[in-house]
């Protein structure tokens, strides 16, 4: 019997299953990587050409919506924004549309008039702070947040505009405050409210308590209402935050390819892509998420770490000997799974990867043997005895040329 069939229960225990909640009825994603991921101050604009081939790949990873800029920032957000809305509009693609505003008809006006140009539905995220020290920062009352959400969000559903209504800095707002302005949006004509952890303050029980507060809101207001999940990465929390979100009720999550965005960024969409899928809440092909994630580091002149988790160089690479030599006992059982499997929690092949061995100081000769192997070299013992020293005396991984010139010495 293949290993596939019978890896989770035999080999492998799962204690990810005990006390697990089940997978949440629906689970969406809005991929933020063209508006909050250009925000960051490391990263370069990509131009329009390279924006609609990133928009593709949403496509191709079944995103569910996308947000495609925020054109209240001026003209040249606005070609790009039209130009991006007609490319989803003539190539048929499947993402939806959203674009960010501030809460403001002076914002939401460039939304409704590329919908209508374009004639492409496109949700308003119309956003405004929340917690009381952004509202000392900016002189504001409760009564001035009441008044410009009724005025905006009025104003966005008169155009025809859907409307996610986000509270900026939800998770350090007053819960008083937070039910004021949610039942005010929703009266307006909210579609959907977004909680977002705007300085990536909350842990996964904060995470759980602003929603289930959230939820609260709604079911007091007798509406039927989507509850969206915005997180950053200050303190490293923001993928299993956002898991934390759909746990608690949430139905669509925001994220950014490589995590891309204002300080150290958002949640990234790659990672919490493949935790979700591995998790049975989503079904997703990620045969490009690999490429996804490289024409954005490309675009945007970011750099993807070595050992970033899933898509960095190191991800499925070992060269010590111990783990080396299990995957190779398991590629000689030509058993792709097990390979897979043996020594990481991420199948390389889920992402259209496989395992790689290198030949180093930490390295046995089954590392030897396996390189030489899968480029069809004859694996003589004076060919791995060479390599074998050569390995031990060098302070790093051999290079393919280091290692060919002991084998054609």
């Amino acid at each position: 019997m293949e290993f596939s069939a019978f890896m989770e229960d035999a080999l492998i225990f799962d204690w990810n299953r005990i006390g697990a909640p089940a997978p949440p009825p629906l689970v969406m994603l809005n991929d933020e990587t063209l508006r909050d991921g250009l925000q960051s101050p490391s990263v370069r604009t990509p131009a329009i050409g390279q924006k609609i081939e990133i928009l593709h790949l949403f496509d191709a990873l079944g995103i569910d919506s996308a947000n495609i800029g925020l054109p209240g920032a001026g003209r040249h957000v606005v070609a790009d924004v039209e130009r991006l809305a007609r490319e989803i509009v003539s190539a048929r693609l499947s993402v939806k549309a959203n674009c960010a505003a501030r809460t403001h008809p002076n914002d939401i006006r460039p939304v409704v008039e590329i919908s209508r140009r374009t004639g492409l539905p496109i949700e308003c995220c119309t956003f405004i702070g929340s917690s009381p020290i952004r509202q000392f920062t900016e002189g504001w009352t409760l009564d001035w947040l009441l008044r410009t959400t009724e005025q905006a969000v009025g104003f966005a559903v008169k155009e025809g505009l859907e409307v996610m209504y986000v509270t900026e800095d939800t998770t350090r707002a007053t819960p008083e405050t937070l039910r004021a302005i949610y039942s005010c949006a929703i009266r307006a004509g909210a579609g959907r409210i977004c909680v977002a952890d705007t300085v990536g303050h909350a842990t996964p029980a904060g995470v759980s308590a602003v929603v289930h507060f959230a939820a609260q809101v709604i079911r007091d207001c007798g509406a039927d209402v989507g509850i969206d999940w915005h997180g950053h990465r200050d303190r490293d929390l923001a993928v299993i935050n956002s898991i934390a979100a759909l746990d608690a009720g949430a139905s669509r999550v925001h994220a950014t390819a490589l995590g891309i965005g204002e300080r150290v960024g958002n949640t990234p969409m790659d990672l919490l892509l493949v935790n979700l899928v591995l998790m049975g809440y989503v079904e997703r092909n990620l045969s490009r998420l690999d490429e996804y994630c490289r024409l954005v580091s490309r675009a945007c002149d970011v750099i993807i770490p070595d050992n970033y988790p899933v898509i960095g160089r190191d991800a499925f690479r070992t060269a010590t000997g111990v783990h080396a030599a299990a995957v190779v006992k398991a590629w000689k059982k030509g058993d792709r799974d097990l390979m897979d499997a043996v020594y990481s929690a991420v199948p390389a092949s889920l992402v259209g990867r496989e395992q790689q061995i290198d030949v180093g100081p930490m390295s046995g000769k089954s590392n030897i043997t396996y390189w030489l192997e899968k480029r069809g070299i004859p694996a003589s013992e004076p060919i791995i005895d060479r390599v074998f020293r050569r390995a031990k005396s060098s302070p790093t991984v051999l290079t393919e040329a280091e290692i060919l010139a002991e084998v054609y010495r």
